[in-house]
């Protein structure tokens, strides 16, 4: 059976693996999250890429099949240093994303949220303009979004989240966008609310657009429920107490890794 390694700063791809599992129960996985070091978002690019060669490298020893980069900014910027180093296809949110985007616009009119990192990479701006040259790409951080999410704050009628979600989103509504890529594995968790401030705008997961790729890549096995392990870089207490709301199904253990 096929194992898949995917690995995030923290608990935020889960939401990478939730998508997958939606999209193939049947799957084996291996979630890595880095913990110690979380967040990517505000470090440089050339410390992502060696903590995520070094987050590759215990999954290689898993013995995994295939390796999804949850993490946007690691996907921003590592990818080409993993695939380097890896035997094992590395795919990575930014550009199955970014395919999305660009055939759903109607207008070519896209905005892009994600964290500080990942919005200075640029990496979503050249990838929708490589599947839709001459679209106009708005991109905004929005950092506050992650410590909601994690803290659970995501009530659409909590002020709070409210005034939060207005104060980043605004400029995008001005800017008469019609697609908006959440670019972070936390923002699904404030979809709703989001999508209550661009009522009129087509939210892209890119989640969801790999855990396409990832189920056009690995057999499905019918009748089959895939075997789940959790790896994590500090203390697992943290991580299994948000766990949880991020993949949608209670974990109930995660195993402590040097990196």
């Amino acid at each position: 059976m096929s194992r898949i390694g995917i690995f995030d700063s923290g608990v935020g791809g889960l939401t990478v693996q939730r998508a997958i599992l939606a999209a193939l129960p049947s799957a084996d996985t291996v979630y890595l999250g880095d913990t110690a070091r979380v967040p990517y978002g505000t470090k440089s690019a050339e410390t992502v890429t060696q903590y995520s060669l070094r987050n590759a490298r215990v999954l290689a020893r898993r013995e995994i099949d295939l390796l999804v980069v949850a993490c946007n900014t690691a996907s921003a910027v590592a990818l080409p240093a993993l695939r380097a180093e890896l035997p094992v296809p590395v795919l990575g949110v930014v550009e199955p994303g970014a395919r999305v985007a660009a055939k759903a616009s109607r207008t070519g009119r896209i905005g892009v949220i994600g964290t500080q990192g990942t919005v200075a990479s640029g990496a979503y701006q050249a990838a929708i303009l490589r599947e839709r040259p001459g679209a106009e790409v708005v991109a905004r951080a929005c950092p506050l979004f992650v410590p909601l999410a994690e803290e659970g704050w995501t009530d659409p009628d909590d002020e709070v989240v409210r005034g939060v979600v207005r104060r980043y989103l605004d400029p995008l509504r001005d800017a008469a966008i019609d697609t908006l890529v959440l670019g972070c594995t936390h923002y699904p968790l404030l979809r709703e609310a989001i999508a209550r401030a661009l009522p009129e705008v087509r939210l892209v997961d890119s989640a969801d657009a790999i855990a396409e790729e990832v189920r056009a890549r690995i057999p499905a096995v019918a009748g089959r429920s895939g075997v789940h392990r959790f790896l994590v870089t500090d203390v697992p207490e943290r991580f299994l107490g948000v766990a949880g709301r991020f993949l949608g199904r209670t974990v109930e253990s995660a195993e402590h890794v040097d990196v």
